[in-house]
């Protein structure tokens, strides 16, 4: 490596514009060819650095962009000017598309796209994949339209399905390109989406908060179920998964409670599970590696698959399951397309829907969908539909929020990235929001503490951390009260924890969780709600951040620390962390776990979240801090996923230059997926 090089990436490291690992790897690929031209080595470790922010490769096209919007210094901006005057220089480190080069290069430039080979193959994996189950042709049942118009009644007198809200708040009303005349019904999306997924081997069912995601898909679940044991003695072999052990928890309460309304014969709702798994456990995942059990060579055995959270799904992963699943196994996979992207590179449920809001649809599934569900989607059919577009349906209406919620509306406008009605809303908030722009120490603390910024008036207050605290203490069993009622204790406990939630868009620094969980630790201490600041103590809330499959917890889980009494019968206590697991045999889907704290290496205190690790998770009230000053990570994007983890209330912490920044800029992802799922 040239000592230019070798001194522009030390500085690189000290301005913090590039990280250790990659100063490292392009040391590393210089040792491998110590002729390399310095331009190609200085691109491999901006590339690893991109890979850390979540693009999956680094387009050479956008490196002016780049170095504008991250202000390079003038030797990158020199490097750069090079590349675009003589192009990449041949080098055995490099892979282009040109005849005779190893098929072994660690890096690979595809059109104007440079990628580390991995993620290249994955990308190409998952393509692939995805598009052979979109072209796959499945012929479609007889019964198809009969146990549709059974599992989604129409009132004859609107035409509009049972489900169908119109006081709900519709959340892509910009989405279709021209309005439906007056007198025809809304489309019945639910309705629509199951039959797109019934006809083909591959779907995606996507929409905001309250949309009936989940509701959609247990009918779906019933239709196959139904339209397989009519035509067939056996039943489909089905599972169901989500990314985190929390998505997990949450899919699996919220399909036992829809199993129970639905309206289909016993033998089919026996045949449809409820239990629902990790990835990482479907696939049999093996410590101190990348490979899972289940791949191409030992697949997974089963039908269907269906994936909640998908927007949580990295490239890496979901090239993993595709690998694993027969090529005869439809994929089904839900998501609210507009929220954060997966914490690892790649954002692939975001580029599969990059035309949902338009639908995009043909006219020949358009006179399919009227033929087989009586509903008129003309206003979604697009010129240059492709066939991905075919198998994706986006659930418009939520039912969740009303005509009149704040957070319903407030989640919309943000959403639209339409600056004006936030600010209007937030000058004005309703009932269930409230604006805090210049909250001090104390102000945070009173609302993380005592939830008293959302107004009151209309019923149960706004919780913060002091409700869930003294619970614990006001419901807490005599110490012989038995197993039974410490363990139904401590199911309450874990439920009051949930009903709030501070999160924050930063994990470092005075407004990042780091900081946060220690200040908010030192104020329940002062007024006397917890023990201590430090260390276990009862009333804790710990993050795992890492999967252990012994334990049978998951990256994500959240457990609280209590103190019960001790097994031995001595008569004393002792603490013990306890979490909500899934369970499909129990009620509400899941059963407790008690882990001593000494088993837990790989825990974090959870007063404060990142809104990345919230995902999954709904609470009565969310209060969302952002920083006083704009950073990279603040996007429209994060904004949403905050206000949409809320029920009931949200509070908002952040000033009004902040916030409109937030919302003016959008998650861009670097991938070349979207164009291979296009055909481009």
């Amino acid at each position: 490596m040239s000592t230019d090089l070798s001194t522009l990436l030390d500085r690189a490291l000290e301005q913090q514009r590039l990280r250790p690992l990659d100063v490292a790897f392009a040391r590393f690929l210089a040792e491998r060819d110590a002729r390399s031209a310095p331009a190609l080595l200085w691109l491999a470790a901006v590339l690893s650095r991109q890979l850390a922010d979540g693009h999956l490769c680094l387009d050479l096209e956008l490196l002016s962009t780049l170095a504008q919007e991250q202000d390079w210094p003038a030797d990158w901006c020199a490097l750069a000017d090079e590349l675009r005057a003589g192009g990449l220089p041949a080098s055995p480190l490099l892979a282009a598309n040109r005849a005779g080069e190893p098929d072994n290069a660690p890096l690979v430039l595809d059109g104007t796209r440079l990628y580390l080979r991995r993620y290249w193959n994955h990308e190409r994996q998952v393509a692939q994949g995805i598009l052979a189950r979109v072209t796959r042709a499945e012929p479609s049942s007889p019964h198809l339209a009969e146990e549709l118009a059974r599992l989604f009644p129409t009132d004859r007198r609107s035409g509009f399905s049972r489900d169908n809200d119109a006081a709900s708040i519709p959340v892509a009303a910009e989405a279709a390109p021209t309005a439906a005349p007056a007198t025809s019904p809304m489309p019945d999306w639910p309705r629509i989406a199951c039959a797109l997924a019934a006809r083909g081997a591959f779907g995606v069912i996507t929409g905001g908060p309250g949309t009936g995601k989940t509701t959609t898909v247990v009918r779906l679940l019933g239709l196959l179920q139904t339209l397989q044991l009519r035509e067939h003695a056996q039943p489909l072999r089905i599972r169901l998964a989500a990314p985190t052990g929390k998505a997990a928890a949450r899919l699996n309460a919220s399909i036992s409670a829809q199993l129970a309304r639905l309206d289909v014969d016993a033998a089919v709702r026996a045949a449809i599970p409820a239990e629902v798994v990790t990835l990482h456990r479907l696939l049999g995942a093996r410590p101190d590696t990348r490979r899972f059990r289940h791949d191409a060579r030992n697949p997974l055995h089963l039908d269907v698959l269906v994936i909640d959270e998908a927007s949580m799904i990295d490239l890496e992963m979901m090239a993993a399951v595709l690998d694993a699943l027969p090529g005869d196994t439809r994929l089904i996979l839900l998501g609210d397309k507009d929220q954060l992207s997966s914490v690892e590179a790649g954002a692939v449920l975001g580029d599969l829907c990059r035309r949902a809001e338009a639908g995009h649809y043909d006219a020949a599934t358009a006179q399919w969908i009227e033929t087989t569900t009586g509903d008129d989607i003309a206003a979604f059919v697009q010129p240059g539909a492709q066939p991905l577009d075919q198998r994706i349906a986006m659930l418009r209406v939520s039912h969740r929020f009303g005509a009149a919620s704040g957070i319903g509306r407030l989640a919309h406008a943000v959403n639209a990235g339409n600056a004006p009605a936030v600010q209007g809303l937030l000058a004005a908030p309703p009932e269930d929001l409230a604006w805090l722009p210049n909250a001090d120490a104390a102000a945070l603390e009173a609302l993380a503490i005592d939830g008293i910024a959302a107004s009151p008036e209309h019923g149960d207050a706004p919780c913060g951390y002091r409700h869930y605290l003294e619970w614990l203490h006001a419901h807490r069993p005599a110490a012989d009260a038995g197993e039974t009622a410490h363990e139904a204790w401590a199911r309450g406990t874990l439920e009051a924890f949930n009903r709030f939630q501070l999160l924050c868009a930063l994990r470092r620094g005075p407004h990042g969780v780091e900081g946060l969980n220690r200040q908010l630790a030192a104020a329940l201490r002062a007024r006397g709600l917890i023990e201590s600041e430090h260390g276990w103590y009862e009333g804790r809330p710990v993050l795992l951040t890492r999967n252990d499959y012994g334990l049978g917890l998951m990256n994500g889980d959240i457990g609280l620390c209590l103190r019960l009494p001790a097994a031995d019968g001595s008569g004393g206590t002792r603490l013990t962390v306890a979490f909500l697991a899934t369970d499909a045999d129990r009620a509400g889907g899941t059963r407790l776990r008690f882990v001593a704290p000494s088993r837990l290496a790989d825990a974090e205190t959870a007063w404060a979240l990142t809104v990345h690790k919230s995902q999954g998770s709904e609470f009565e009230h969310t209060a969302l801090l952002l920083p006083p000053e704009p950073n990279a990570v603040l996007t429209r994007e994060l904004l949403y996923t905050g206000i949409t983890r809320a029920r009931r209330w949200f509070s908002l912490v952040g000033n009004a230059a902040v916030i409109e920044q937030t919302i003016d800029r959008r998650t861009q992802r670097h991938s070349g997926l979207a164009a291979r799922l296009q055909g481009d």
